[in-house]
């Protein structure tokens, strides 16, 4: 009994893998669709519309997910700016009631700074029929209760098997391949067969989250021997970047997994890892970079500057490092379209595994990438407002919100030095508009 339960075990799996070969793995290796993606998505669309209209038609009153956020946010801000404010505080005797404004600002900033909501998931103007919701929408009727179960089904049932056997496919042959091709001398064809290994093994990866990427202005993929920046939302950024071109990757060595491609990788491709104690040194870091770009043959250099992720609404500060090394920045802006899955990982909330878990087993990963004009540095700019000028680009072309604040605040605390150079502002106009006499 135990050996028939074996066989017909055995018989299901390599029918299972032979289609997963046949009718993805291979089409997307070669670059080509046979259609079932795009059916999917069509089917996916009818569906969230389907229930769109139920959740509309069966509440009783407008659900906080179906409205559109206000500008503002949770509360409604005055942004009159603080030197209007101390402006009217011209009498030269101080008032009690001077602090009122100032004491508004600080539980404004308590309540809803605009720092901290860029490390929580983006909000949905209407449900996406997963259970990642505080609003019960499934209860709203019978037949969307069903679709609702249906779709838990279909997604962890079938889909997430699914996808983690592109995902297992994808990074073993990615190990495989990159080292087999490691070991050829260094020559065009190794380089060729380099992008060619992590091209199709990034395809077969894109598949595995049912990514389905549109690509603008492609003239202006980035070139060898330049950088590529790009807006940073989630680790699987990279594969995103990578499935229309190939890169060298920088980033600190690891441990596990991770590892074991890192040291897979880097034998067939110039990708750059740097251990925990040389990445604290900056000036290390900026000479391994600059001999890189200085030589024309090499992949172009992925960088995102934030140095942590954001949810996919905003672009906060760039390091000025990636700014420093010279070359040519190939700017990138990366927007992923929430309805069909959260691509955003909070690495303050969650592990790696726990996000790869809500990413396979949300309904799909789809999102813009717009390639930028590339950018040089001009004579009179410095690193810090050559990053603030691609930053710019970057928000702009993505719709992106940009902010001055740095993302290591993500889990640091505000420098004492930035309060007391408030403090000064604050003191400076205060003198200047006669409120101390």
């Amino acid at each position: 009994m135990e050996d028939a339960w074996a066989a017909a075990a055995a018989r299901v799996g390599a029918v299972w893998l032979a289609l997963v070969l046949g009718l993805i793995v291979v089409p997307s290796a070669l670059g080509v669709s046979l259609g079932i993606s795009e059916a999917y998505m069509w089917v996916l669309m009818k569906t969230l519309e389907w229930a769109t209209i139920r959740i509309e038609k069966g509440a009783k009153k407008p659900q906080p997910q179906m409205l559109k956020t206000p500008a503002n946010g949770i509360i409604e801000r005055d942004e009159t700016p603080m030197e209007k404010e101390i402006a009217r505080l011209h009498r030269v005797n101080f008032e009690f009631s001077d602090i009122f404004y100032f004491c508004r600002k600080g539980f404004e900033a308590i309540v809803e700074d605009e720092v901290t909501q860029r490390f929580s998931s983006e909000e949905l103007l209407s449900w996406n029929l997963l259970t990642r919701t505080n609003v019960n929408f499934h209860y709203i009727s019978l037949r969307l209760t069903v679709v609702w179960v249906a779709g838990v089904i279909v997604r962890y049932c079938f889909l997430l098997p699914l996808r983690f056997t592109l995902a297992t496919i994808g990074i073993t042959s990615m190990i495989v391949g990159t080292t087999v091709v490691g070991q050829l001398p260094n020559s065009s064809v190794k380089n060729y067969l380099s992008e060619v290994v992590h091209l199709t093994c990034c395809r077969i990866l894109v598949r595995a989250l049912s990514g389905t990427i549109y690509y603008h202005n492609k003239e202006n993929r980035p070139q060898k021997g330049g950088i590529c920046v790009a807006n940073h939302t989630s680790p699987i950024d990279a594969i995103i970047l990578t499935n229309d071109g190939c890169y060298a990757m920088v980033g600190q060595v690891h441990g596990g997994l991770m590892g074991v491609i890192q040291q897979a990788t880097v034998k067939a491709c110039p990708h750059v890892w740097f251990e925990r104690s040389e990445i604290k040194d900056r000036h290390l870091v900026t000479k391994r970079l600059r001999e890189h770009v200085a030589d024309k043959s090499k992949l172009p250099i992925l960088i995102f500057p934030e140095g942590t992720c954001i949810n996919n609404t905003s672009v906060m500060m760039f390091k000025k490092g990636s700014f420093e090394i010279g070359g040519t920045i190939y700017p990138v802006a990366i927007k992923y379209d929430p309805q069909f899955g959260d691509a955003f990982w909070n690495s303050s909330k969650y592990n790696i595994v726990s996000y790869l878990l809500r990413i396979m087993t949300s309904w799909a990963i789809v999102c813009n990438v717009w390639y930028l004009p590339p950018m040089v540095r001009e004579k009179d700019e410095d690193a810090v407002q050559f990053a603030s000028r691609v930053r710019s680009a970057i928000a702009r072309q993505g719709g992106l919100t940009e902010l001055p604040w740095d993302g290591g605040l993500k889990r640091a605390k505000v420098k004492d030095t930035f309060k007391e150079e408030q403090q000064k502002n604050y003191s400076k106009m205060l003198v200047t508009n006669g409120s101390v006499g």
